[in-house]
C-alpha cells in the first residue's frame, strides 16, 4: 500500500527541483500524478522519471502566472482523472532568475518596478490562481490537501531578494486563510518552507553560503537539503497522515530556522 493510493495530485514546477521531487515521489507512493510546468522537455524529462519508477501521470505545459495557463492546467488535470485530491504549489523563481531578469533579486531601492511584478506574478499569482481554481473542485468533492512551498525567507528577512521575500511570506499567511476558511469543506491547506536546497534555483549561491571556511553560515547541519528530504516533507502533509493539521508552516532548514 502506497500512502497517496487512489489520489490525483496536481503539482505545479513539474519540471525542476522541488516540484519534480515531489512528482516522482508521489507517484511511488500511489498517487496519479499530473505535472506542470512550462518548459515541455523538463516536464518530459520529469514524466520520464515517473514512468521508469512504475508510476503513472501526465504532464501539461501552462504559464501558470497568468489566469488562462492555470485554468488549462486545472481543465486537463479534469478532464484526464476527473478529480484533484492534492494540490502542490511548487512553481516559482528564486535567485537564479537574475541571470534571466536583471534587478529581479534586488532588494527594494534598486528593484525596477515591472521586475516587482513579474516575480509577484510568477511565485504568488500562479498561487492564487490556482488554488483558486482547485478548491472550486474540492470543494464539490467535500474533501482536498494543499501544500504551497514557500520559504524559510518568508519566516523572516534577508538582505537581497525583496519582492521573493515577499511573495514568500504572501504565501504563507494565504494559506493559512485558506486553512481557517475551508475546514468545513474538508479542505486543508498547509506550507513547507524550505532553507536551502540543492537545486538549479540556487547553485550559484551554494559554495559561498557552504564554505569550508564557515560550513554552518545558514544551516547548523552545514550542508543544504536535498529536493528528496523537502518532498517527503510536502508527501506528509499532502496525505491522509497529516488529518489534523491544517495551517501548518513546516521548516525544512536544518535548524536555521531554531537557531535564529
Amino acid at each position: 500500500m502506497g500512502r497517496l493510493d487512489n489520489k490525483v495530485a496536481l503539482i505545479t514546477g513539474a519540471g525542476t527541483g522541488i516540484g519534480r521531487g515531489c512528482m516522482v515521489l508521489f507517484a511511488k507512493e500511489g498517487a496519479t500524478v499530473c505535472g506542470v510546468s512550462r518548459t515541455q522537455a523538463n516536464l518530459d524529462e520529469t514524466l520520464q522519471l515517473v514512468q521508469s519508477a512504475g508510476g503513472r501521470g501526465s504532464v501539461v505545459s501552462a504559464d501558470l502566472s497568468t489566469p488562462e495557463g492555470a485554468e488549462k492546467a486545472v481543465n486537463e488535470c479534469l478532464a484526464r482523472y476527473g478529480r484533484i485530491d492534492i494540490l502542490i504549489n511548487a512553481a516559482g523563481v528564486g535567485y537564479n532568475w537574475r541571470h534571466v531578469s536583471a534587478g529581479s533579486m534586488d532588494p527594494v531601492h534598486s528593484t525596477p518596478i515591472d521586475k516587482w511584478r513579474e516575480v509577484m506574478a510568477i511565485n504568488l499569482d500562479s498561487v492564487f490562481y490556482m488554488c483558486r481554481l482547485v478548491i472550486q473542485q474540492m470543494k464539490k468533492q467535500q474533501q482536498g490537501s494543499i501544500v504551497n512551498v514557500a520559504s524559510i525567507f518568508g519566516l523572516g528577512g534577508a538582505p537581497d531578494a525583496h519582492t521573493y521575500t515577499a511573495t514568500k511570506g504572501a504565501i504563507i499567511n494565504l494559506s493559512r486563510s485558506m486553512a481557517v476558511a475551508y475546514v468545513d469543506d474538508h479542505i486543508r491547506c498547509n506550507v513547507v518552507a524550505p532553507g536551502f536546497v540543492q537545486t538549479q534555483m540556487v547553485e550559484d549561491v551554494l559554495p559561498m553560503l557552504f564554505s569550508a571556511e564557515n560550513p554552518k553560515l545558514i544551516s547548523p547541519m552545514a550542508r543544504p537539503a536535498t529536493v528528496e528530504e523537502v518532498a517527503y516533507a510536502t508527501l506528509f502533509l499532502a496525505s491522509d497522515e497529516a488529518s489534523y493539521c491544517t495551517g501548518t508552516v513546516l521548516a525544512v532548514d536544518g535548524g536555521e530556522t531554531a537557531r535564529a
